[in-house]
């Protein structure tokens, strides 16, 4: 195939001159998606005609030039409304009626000259780091006896196995950067105000969720963030002064055991970027006790709140879900969910980021679960199982800051990715930094063994 396993970036070049035609580029990703889906459980709908008619009206647009993504085949999350396709947030208690119009966020796609495949699956109302449901789990390519991870699973294994160049995941304990983790590619997740996600007319979990891109290098990444949001991000300047880069394996909540081969991870990773000339030093952030809390207080009623605001019926609801949704309810009683949560942890946290420009982590704290039908699993073992891989993320999330993981090495087959981290504002300077720790481990952008080259 041509065209699969190039990334965005140069599908749009090619598509904007005219070098090839969109449905060529369409055509070559639908058939590629046929030949590996069965294996990797990634959509709940592929949009084969549909996408194949879109990419014709960016053949025939008269400003084909200007589209940023002049016929580049995109995945969306099933959080997301797409004309003529339900929006199932991966729940058999939600309403099968197609959406009427699509979401802002697909009409600037479309806008940009993107064409959607379809929709990818999650876990139930985006609740877990693994994505299975009752037809399909998604499975990391790179090793299909892992988790693809979650929320945004199906996201991260398309863009792996090269069936999309880029997807759009959510973000609001770590949906796009956990998957993209477990399948080895690019996640970010923007910051305030950039991006962010609501349900019901009311900000996603509280404010903690936004969207965000995962794609195979930092620059397609960059590129699909821009065009969501319609903000610029100078990445070159980001750089021009050394860093101060802090680097820390310890959890945010106690406990939480890091494996020999994540802890040094970072540690690499801080090495590779003192090489680079710049300043990098052993530090922790002020974790504490009332910021993991605040998080699991929204994570929980967060669920709860969803579903009242899709009016869903609780039996219909998955076992897991039902206790997740339980726990928040009994935790609202004593935990209330403020604004003063998001505010003390950033004024902690301040001090720390006012002396070191970037914070590096590794991404987990051991490999992602298994790939199993985690639905049917009680609610117990889905909290342990992913509280224990992925304790790094969510406390990122209340701060409401930017970061991002990318994929460096390996470990037994399977990708060991780093996460990045800086204060409000400084997008340019976590994806500049991706980045260039990107162009100093050159690896396959794609995971082995699905048929793409790049």
């Amino acid at each position: 195939m041509e065209h699969v396993g190039r990334t965005a970036v140069e599908l749009a070049r090619r598509g904007s001159t005219g070098e090839c035609s969109a449905r060529s580029v369409v055509q070559e990703h639908l058939d590629h998606l046929a030949e590996v889906e069965h294996r990797l459980g990634a959509f709940v709908t592929v949009r084969s005609q549909a996408a194949l008619a879109e990419a014709d009206e960016v053949d025939q647009h008269p400003d084909r030039s200007t589209l940023p993504l002049a016929g580049v085949p995109v995945a969306v999350k099933d959080v997301i409304d797409l004309a003529g396709e339900p929006t199932r947030h991966g729940s058999l208690a939600t309403s099968q009626e197609p959406a009427s119009v699509d979401d802002p966020l697909v009409r600037r796609l479309k806008a940009a000259g993107a064409v959607i495949l379809g929709k990818t699956r999650g876990p139930e109302l985006s609740l877990w780091g693994t994505s299975d449901d009752p037809t399909a789990t998604v499975v990391s390519p790179w090793d299909p006896t892992r988790s693809a991870g979650g929320s945004s699973g199906g996201a991260a294994a398309a863009v792996s196995a090269g069936v999309v160049p880029l997807a759009v995941g959510t973000d609001g304990l770590g949906s796009v950067r956990i998957p993209a983790a477990a399948c080895g590619v690019v996640g970010f997740r923007p910051g305030a105000p950039h991006l962010g996600a609501e349900l019901g007319g009311r900000p996603h979990w509280f404010g903690m969720t936004r969207f965000g891109p995962l794609a195979t290098t930092v620059a397609d990444a960059a590129l699909l963030t821009e065009v969501m949001s319609g903000a610029r991000f100078a990445l070159d300047a980001a750089l021009s002064e050394p860093l101060d880069v802090a680097v820390s394996w310890r959890a945010p909540a106690p406990g939480v055991t890091v494996s020999n081969a994540h802890r040094e991870a970072a540690l690499e990773a801080g090495r590779l970027l003192r090489h680079a000339g710049h300043e990098v030093t052993r530090a922790d952030p002020p974790y504490d006790r009332a910021t993991v809390q605040a998080v699991v207080a929204r994570w929980t009623q967060g669920a709860a709140a969803d579903v009242a605001a899709l009016e869903l019926a609780p039996e219909l609801l998955q076992p897991r879900t039902r206790a997740h949704v339980a726990a928040g309810e009994r935790l609202a009683k004593v935990v209330e969910v403020t604004d003063d949560d998001v505010l003390r942890w950033r004024e902690r946290v301040a001090p720390f980021f006012a002396e070191h420009d970037v914070l590096l982590t590794p991404a987990f704290a051991r490999a992602q679960p298994s790939a199993t039908a985690w639905h049917t699993r009680p609610w117990a073992a889905n909290i342990a199982a992913n509280l224990s891989a992925f304790p790094f993320t969510a406390v990122w999330n209340l701060a409401d800051i930017p970061s991002a993981v990318v994929p460096l090495w390996e470990e037994g087959g399977r990708p060991l990715s780093v996460q990045i981290v800086a204060d409000v504002g400084r997008e340019d300077r976590v994806l500049a930094v991706a980045a260039l720790l990107g162009s100093m481990v050159p690896r396959p952008r794609h995971a082995p063994g699905w048929g793409v080259g790049g």
